[in-house]
């Protein structure tokens, strides 16, 4: 038996919901069981193919989107490409910022003395004596 080829609109479709994190499984089961309306998907998507130009740059767009939509825990859906499609080059994922901390305490760099400072529970600044391995880096958002 002969795999049935997607059409250029599944393939935007689908790459949509692989950036949702879905597999191609989890869609079709979902589209049986009606969680996913498959076909509200389809215009929009080829009206995305002929604004973009092809199905490579519409999905490219798609996962910009998608990039950009996560780091800032936001949801979105194909037609945020459409609201975003003129900033789409100025769409940069939100940069994880790792602030440094010894023992569960925050650190901070002195520009001047060109040091560490550990600051304690009562906001005094002590000076960091150990090596930089020492120093954890968390992501704080």
């Amino acid at each position: 038996m002969k795999e049935k080829k997607e059409t250029d609109i599944q393939e935007v479709i689908n790459h949509f919901f692989y950036t949702k994190g879905y597999t191609l499984e989890k869609i079709k089961e979902d589209a049986k069981r009606k969680k996913i309306i498959y076909s509200r998907f389809t215009r929009p998507a080829k009206e995305l193919i002929e604004l973009a130009g092809s199905k490579k740059k519409a999905k490219e767009a798609i996962t910009i989107v998608s990039l950009w939509a996560k780091s800032r825990n936001l949801d979105y859906a194909i037609e945020t490409v459409f609201k975003k499609w003129l900033e789409l080059d100025k769409l940069k994922p939100k940069e994880i910022v790792k602030k440094p901390f010894f023992n569960d305490q925050p650190m901070v760099w002195s520009q001047i003395k060109k040091k560490w400072f550990v600051i304690n529970e009562e906001g005094e600044w002590l000076e960091f004596a150990g090596d930089e391995k020492d120093i954890n880096w968390k992501i704080i958002k």
